[in-house]
């Protein structure tokens, strides 16, 4: 009695807030409340909201059944939104520590060790249609990914892989816990010798993961022990030129934005770019037909420029940071594997360089 009571006090505190401001999201309506979204999204259980279970690689296999939808993935900082199918969807080990690699123009790195909770929800759009979409959540109710039906996507392939996937007891409590974050060692602990040989021997740029955990050391810690040599700060606003200049010569770049449980990747070239800003924050936007990006560039601490030794070359990326130390966002000049890194990228970032911050 007293879950169902909290929930109904909470279902109304979030429809009063929708009625003074109609415009608010979900998200940002469960910070205010001081809850996860998850829990406030559970409060439609039973309306318009399904709770889902079982094996998540199973669901995640069936997502190109749904033809064209739209993939969002976030974290505080950063937003991107890819319109298109999902296409290869390769799966890597077995639950509860799979992964997932998906190629196509919807690209994405899936760990889902952090897929806790799962839900299909309906929505009411204010052109009078309704928005299907899966939405996964980690332990703590953090939004992983969320995966939304487009007009052009397969209704009846949705409805029955959402039946299939319908927990059986629809009003069990959310069973939240924090995740359980890495342990890193003070950087001063750190044989900053041993590690800047570590980043000299670097032969591929997705063994950096790899080093970190096997020195324990912090990603942003990393970049200050290797700063001079292979990495350096630049002004936070940066950004802005840089992603209004790969626009203006239509350089193709990589965006790779994430969270625990799923790492969204863009690659190709950006065209329409827009900063909007209110008093409660500044967003610097790509709109793009089947492309958004949303960035809070309030929210950017530091902006680094990262140097990685390859077997093809060095590998340059722009890395930003949060005041929590938490990665918003990277960027790359778009490479293929065993072709060295694009001279126009290259140029750019020196370009930017003179903003150093």
């Amino acid at each position: 009695m007293e879950i169902q009571t909290a929930t109904a006090s909470l279902k109304e505190r979030w429809e009063q807030l929708r009625e003074e401001q109609p415009s608010m999201r979900i998200r940002e309506a469960a910070a205010q409340i001081g809850v996860s979204e998850a829990e406030l999204l559970a409060t439609t259980v039973g309306e318009h909201t399904i709770r889902l279970e079982g094996d998540w690689t199973a669901l995640y296999r069936r997502l190109p059944e749904l033809g064209r939808v739209m993939s969002l993935t976030r974290n505080d900082g950063c937003v991107l939104e890819h319109k298109g199918t999902f296409e290869q969807i390769d799966i890597i080990g077995t639950m509860p520590k799979a992964m997932a690699t998906v190629i196509g123009y919807i690209e994405t790195r899936v760990f889902f060790s952090a897929w806790k909770l799962g839900f299909a929800t309906e929505q009411p759009t204010a052109k009078g249609r309704s928005l299907k979409s899966l939405q996964f959540f980690d332990g703590a109710g953090e939004a992983i990914t969320k995966i939304y039906l487009q007009e052009e996507g397969n209704l009846d392939a949705f409805e029955k892989l959402v039946e299939d996937f319908s927990a059986k007891d629809q009003d069990a409590p959310l069973l939240l816990e924090p995740p359980t974050d890495f342990s890193y060692k003070p950087i001063e602990q750190i044989n900053s010798r041993a590690f800047i040989e570590a980043w000299d021997s670097l032969q591929d740029t997705h063994d950096f993961f790899g080093m970190l955990r096997k020195f324990e050391v912090h990603r942003q810690d990393a970049l200050r022990l290797a700063e001079g040599k292979y990495t350096y700060r630049i002004a936070p606003t940066a950004i802005q030129p840089l992603l209004e200049t790969v626009s203006a010569r239509q350089l193709p770049i990589m965006i790779f934005v994430g969270n625990r449980g799923n790492i969204q990747i863009h690659q190709g070239t950006v065209r329409t770019i827009r900063l909007m800003e209110s008093p409660q924050a500044i967003w610097l936007n790509v709109l793009d037909p089947d492309f958004n990006m949303h960035l809070r560039q309030d929210l950017i601490k530091e902006s680094w420029v990262v140097r990685k030794p390859t077997a093809d070359g060095m590998v340059t990326s722009l890395e930003l940071f949060d005041k929590e130390r938490n990665m918003i966002a990277q960027f790359f000049g778009l490479r293929k594997p065993s072709q060295p890194e694009r001279i126009e990228w290259k140029n750019l970032v020196q370009e930017i360089s003179q903003l150093k911050g």
